[in-house]
C-alpha cells in the first residue's frame, strides 16, 4: 500500500477495526485527517498509520482508573470491542476504546490507564493463551480472565497460494517476503514464538523488519503482490480480494481486568452483556468467530 494512496471511510474502517461511525467521529474531532476527492471523503494511508501510531504512545491525562470516578475504558482492535463498548454505554457506563495490541494493552492495565485489555498472547513454552503475559505484565496484581472469542489464526497468502506455503516451516524457504505486524501484537507474537519453537531464525526472513499495524494492512499487502506471506486472522482474510488463507492455530481472544475492578460499574455492566447472549447471537453468525465459551472466568489470579 502507497504512503499517498486514498483510502474510503470503508477501507479506514477495516484497517482500524472500528465502525464507520467511529471513522466519521474521529474526522470531526480533528484526530484523524481527511479530504475530498469530488464529493467524497477520502483518507491517506500515512495519516491513517500516523493515528495508529500516535494511539499506541499517547495517554489521555482526563482518562483515570474507574475506581477513581475515571471512565471506563477497553483496550483492543476487534471490532467485536466496539460493539461491546457501544453495549456497555447503552447500559449507562461512559465506554471509550484503546486501539493498541494486546501486549500493550495488558501494560496500560497495569499502569490504570485502561480498565479492560484484551489479548490474544500465545506462550511457545507452555502451549497456553494470555495467562503467562498476564503474570508477568501485571506482577503482584491480582487479576481475572474471560473469554471474549476465539479465532483462526494462520498465513495469508497470494491467490492459489503460487508458493505453495502451508506451515511455519515454509516461512524459512529461500525467497519468502514477509510483511510483518508491529511487535507487542497478538499475530506478531504468535509468529515470533512460533518460529522459536522451530529453531528458524526470524531475521533471515525477507521482509521480517518491514511493520504495518493491522490485520488489513498486512493482508492489503499481500493482494498487491508487495509481499508473499503475513500472518492474520480468517475473518479478515474473508475481507479481501486476491488472498487466501492457510489456517494454523485456533487463539484464545480475551478480556482482561483487575480483580479490585471486579464491582466497579463498568466491568459489572460488561459481564452481564457478555453473559446476556447478545454479543454472542451477534458475532456467532457472522463467520470467523467462535463465542461458545464468551463470558466464562478462564483464570483468576
Amino acid at each position: 500500500m502507497r504512503n499517498d494512496e486514498a483510502l474510503t471511510v470503508d477501507e479506514v474502517a477495516e484497517i482500524l477495526q472500528v465502525s464507520r461511525n467511529t471513522v466519521y467521529a474521529l474526522k470531526s474531532r480533528g484526530e484523524l485527517a481527511s479530504f475530498k476527492v469530488g464529493r467524497k471523503l477520502r483518507f491517506s494511508y500515512t495519516d491513517v498509520q500516523a493515528y495508529i501510531a500516535k494511539s499506541k504512545t499517547s495517554r489521555e491525562p482526563e482518562v483515570v482508573p474507574v475506581k477513581q470516578g475515571g471512565r471506563f475504558v477497553i483496550c483492543g482492535q476487534d471490532v467485536i470491542l466496539d460493539v461491546l463498548s457501544n453495549y456497555v454505554t447503552q447500559a449507562g457506563v461512559e465506554c471509550l476504546r484503546s486501539y493498541i495490541g494486546s501486549y500493550d494493552a495488558l501494560t496500560a492495565l497495569y499502569k490504570d490507564d485502561v480498565q479492560v485489555a484484551s489479548a490474544h498472547l500465545w506462550d511457545s513454552a507452555t502451549g497456553e493463551y494470555n495467562v503467562p503475559f498476564v503474570q508477568k505484565l501485571l506482577p503482584s496484581t491480582p487479576a481475572v480472565v474471560v473469554n471474549l472469542t476465539y479465532r483462526t489464526q494462520g498465513l495469508y497468502v497470494a491467490k492459489g497460494n503460487p508458493l505453495d506455503l502451508h506451515a511455519w516451516e515454509d516461512l524459512g524457504e529461500q525467497g519468502v517476503r514477509l510483511i510483518n505486524r508491529e511487535k507487542g501484537a497478538g499475530s506478531r507474537v504468535l509468529l515470533d514464538e512460533s518460529l522459536r519453537a522451530h529453531g528458524i531464525n526470524p531475521y533471515k526472513i525477507e521482509g521480517y523488519g518491514d511493520e504495518v499495524q493491522s490485520h488489513i494492512a498486512v493482508a492489503s499487502m499481500v493482494a498487491r503482490g508487495r509481499a508473499d506471506v503475513a500472518v492474520g486472522s480468517e475473518k479478515i482474510a474473508r475481507q479481501v480480494k486476491g488472498i487466501d488463507f492457510v489456517p494454523l492455530k485456533k487463539e484464545r481472544y480475551d478480556l482482561v481486568f483487575k480483580q479490585s475492578a471486579f464491582e466497579t460499574p463498568g466491568i459489572k455492566a460488561m459481564l452481564g452483556i457478555l453473559e446476556s447472549g447478545l454479543l454472542r447471537e451477534e458475532f456467532a453468525s457472522l463467520g470467523g468467530y467462535d463465542t461458545s465459551d464468551m463470558g466464562r472466568i478462564m483464570w483468576m489470579g
